[in-house]
């Protein structure tokens, strides 16, 4: 019976973390691999800007994609 019980409070915890943030700039900092997805014009409807970091000296790589609607919650970036 506590194995059951620890499996649903872990499944519940777990759900949230699929979620991506949509954010409305891009970031400033950037660390080298790290992905952020960006609500942008320049993409098509339905599509957001992911851009990942890289190492020093060399360019952010950017893409549009497409996301689920119930993947992705849009927020402000924190400076």
């Amino acid at each position: 019976m506590r194995a059951v019980a620890l499996g649903l409070i872990l499944s519940a915890v777990a759900v949230p973390c699929l979620a991506q943030t949509i954010l409305k700039s891009e970031p400033l900092i950037l660390a080298p691999y790290e992905v952020a997805f960006v609500q942008d014009p320049s993409c098509p409807v339905g599509k957001v800007l992911k851009v990942t970091g890289a190492i020093r000296g060399l360019h952010r790589r950017k893409i549009c994609v497409s996301l689920a609607s119930e993947q992705a919650s849009l927020v402000t970036a924190t400076p």
